[in-house]
This record gives structure tokens, C-alpha cells and sequence, in this order.
């Protein structure tokens, strides 16, 4: 499934966000597609021993959060991901 997201990022937002120590941003290029690398996220996690702390925007599947603690995973259509440029804000 990670081979067919779109694009990804990785930040380190330590000493900047006090929510999370890191943001993974990665694109899917539909809306079922984006909930499906959610899921997988939310999946191998839970394989992994780590229990995300919540799941947000599952609804409209155009910006879905998965929040590991430490770190937050966003995975996004293009539309949203240019709307928001969550790189330029968080860098």
C-alpha cells in the first residue's frame, strides 16, 4: 500500500509543536484512497504493538489524521495538501 501513495514527507516538529515530535504528510489520490492508506497506517501500527490515540476526518476522507503520539500522520488528497502546505507552516 505505501508504494502507491503519491508523495510523502517527513518533519521533525520537535521544540515546535507540543503535540507531537514528528508529522508524516503523505498524498493519496482519491478519497478512497486516502482512507484506505489510513487504514493500512491505523493496521500496521496496531501489528507494531502501538495503539493510535485517534483517528479524525474519516468522514469526508479529504484529510485524514492518525494520531501515534509521537508522532501524526496526515494523509491528504492534492487539493488539500496545496490548500494547507503544512510543509511551509511546520518548516
Amino acid at each position: 500500500m505505501t508504494s502507491k501513495v503519491r508523495t510523502s514527507s517527513a518533519l521533525d516538529v520537535q521544540g515546535k509543536s507540543s503535540i507531537t515530535d514528528c508529522m508524516i504528510i503523505c498524498t493519496g489520490t482519491s478519497s478512497r484512497h486516502v482512507m484506505s492508506i489510513a487504514d493500512h497506517v491505523v493496521q500496521e501500527s496496531r501489528a507494531a504493538g502501538l495503539l493510535p490515540l485517534g483517528v479524525e476526518g474519516e468522514n469526508s476522507a479529504d484529510w485524514i489524521v492518525v494520531d501515534l503520539g509521537d508522532v501524526i500522520v496526515h494523509v491528504m488528497q492534492e487539493e488539500s495538501r496545496r490548500l494547507y502546505e503544512l510543509e511551509k507552516l511546520w518548516s
